[in-house]
């Protein structure tokens, strides 16, 4: 996808599409008024007809308007002026490229208000990201029913503005939604297709593509170290699993990485505690945290971080058969920890578990997990927000913050010694499940936690964020806004 920037009539501006606002108070934003003189108020009587309210998410495509050059213009709602923000607009846009979706709409033209000074920046930036997301279309194993939105994208400037930071910003945008672009697809992948040596074969075009160095451990080398937890997953599956190491070396010598763990289960049956067959297929997506890693890694390659950045995905399938793990089996990981196994489908931590402990030998500066690991984070954050553990309160904050940068959410829940009691075994260091539903999610970042006390640690648990059912079913790309905002910071960019 191209992006430009331009100056001058917005009325005279050849396009397919002009896409302007409007308040749910029915009066028209700035661009939209400017267009409205040159159309002698025909976009202010389409507003008054109630074909729109002017909320956020709701649109209207004009056709044709007389005295506007644009074969369309669309207007959006953009809310209540008074409480209008960044966030706002976020959404505003994204719901006007969905709008896009099902038409010819080939090239757009966004006005932009340069006395925005303050956050033009960041709105060409989440525009650039939610183009790119808008542009995107499974057609690996099927035929696009949509035409293809989106070859162009100008950015109408109606003053002075810094274009090196109008720039900037275009280059950041394009890295985190080409990241997003990649994490769905492999998220979208049926399992068959992405397998654990697919996601190892996608790092190593990353690798190649950018530099990177890439280590893949095979069966072998992860009997050698120890990594038990993660190999009594994958016993039930013919296919071998693999653990991926992708290294960027772009800060100083020396200096100590930002360490990225992914749980890639890229099928999960729940293993001999099987799940209900109800949406089974959906499971496929149970390799979203490696998605997002292995996508986040593509930004930071795209973007040449001055950052350290190593990235670890353990990854496997979870099936039943002859020689699959049992409830009650215990294993020692790789620290030295046995775990008895009381659900076979608590098993991204177990693959979680082997990383946390392979990373210390990375010396790391932090280290950020992301895993589709609780059904009961779902439960507790729903679709919206992603949850959030650290274990040290600096690290967590600064994730926190990165997440509202990027409108892509996190929430920082609680740990600590009074859940941890829950995790007691009378056979093993620790049980895989605490003994109840209650915490469930908060449980499972506590078991991790017992792997991750050499460094500084934050868990994302992505279960409700990173996948959408229903009509619009399929992998969202998150978090990789956040991890992409979050490493950003940390590079100094």
């Amino acid at each position: 996808m191209q992006f430009s920037i331009i100056t001058g009539d917005l009325s005279k501006q050849k396009t397919d599409c002009v896409i302007v606002g409007m308040w749910d108070s029915k009066k028209l934003a700035p661009a939209a008024t400017t267009l409205d003189k040159a159309a002698k108020g025909a976009i202010a009587a389409a507003a008054a007809t109630g074909d729109i309210s002017g909320k956020v998410g709701t649109s209207l495509m004009l056709h044709g308007v007389a005295g506007v050059m644009a074969k369309r213009v669309l207007l959006m709602g953009l809310g209540d002026e008074a409480k209008y923000d960044t966030h706002t607009f976020c959404k505003a846009i994204t719901s006007a490229f969905k709008a896009l979706k099902p038409t010819a709409v080939t090239d757009v033209t966004l006005p932009l208000n340069t006395k925005l000074v303050n956050d033009l920046a960041h709105k060409v930036e989440q525009t650039v990201i939610a183009a790119i997301d808008a542009a995107y279309r499974y057609t690996a194993t099927k035929k696009s029913d949509h035409k293809h939105v989106g070859k162009s994208l100008a950015f109408h400037l109606d003053g002075k503005a810094d274009d090196n930071a109008i720039k900037a910003a275009i280059k950041t945008g394009e890295a985190i939604g080409e990241a997003m672009q990649l994490t769905k697809e492999l998220g979208n992948l049926p399992p068959n297709i992405a397998t654990p040596a697919y996601l190892a074969d996608t790092a190593k075009k990353l690798a190649k593509d950018y530099k990177f160095k890439c280590t893949i451990l095979e069966k072998k080398d992860m009997e050698k170290l120890g990594m038990n937890t993660l190999l009594s997953v994958s016993k039930g599956s013919y296919l071998p699993p693999k653990f991926i190491v992708l290294e960027h070396n772009g800060g100083k010598k020396g200096a100590k990485p930002v360490v990225l763990v992914g749980k890639g289960i890229t099928f999960d049956t729940g293993g001999i505690s099987i799940k209900p067959s109800a949406e089974m297929d959906e499971m496929k997506y149970d390799m979203g945290g490696a998605g997002a890693m292995i996508g986040t890694m593509k930004m930071v390659g795209m973007m040449k971080l001055p950052l350290n950045v190593v990235m670890l995905v353990p990854t496997c399938e979870n099936m039943p058969g002859g020689n699959a793990t049992r409830p009650g089996d215990v294993v020692k990981s790789m620290s030295g920890q046995t775990v008895e196994i009381l659900n076979t489908d608590a098993e991204g931590r177990l693959i979680l578990c082997d990383a946390l402990t392979y990373a210390e030998r990375f010396k790391p500066e932090v280290v950020v997990d992301a895993a589709t690991l609780t059904g009961a984070m779902v439960i507790a954050l729903g679709h919206v927000t992603s949850g959030l553990f650290a274990n040290d309160d600096a690290l967590g904050a600064e994730l926190v913050a990165a997440g509202i940068a990027a409108d892509d959410k996190a929430w920082l829940l609680p740990m600590g010694a009074e859940y941890d009691e829950l995790l007691k075994s009378n056979f093993a260091d620790i049980p895989n499940i605490s003994g109840g539903r209650a915490g469930g999610s908060i449980t499972a970042a506590c078991f991790l936690a017992r792997f991750a006390k050499a460094y500084k640690w934050a868990h994302l648990d992505i279960a409700g964020t990173a996948w959408k059912s229903g009509a619009d079913k399929g992998a969202t790309g998150r978090p990789v806004p956040l991890l992409s905002k979050f490493l950003i910071k940390r590079a100094g960019v």
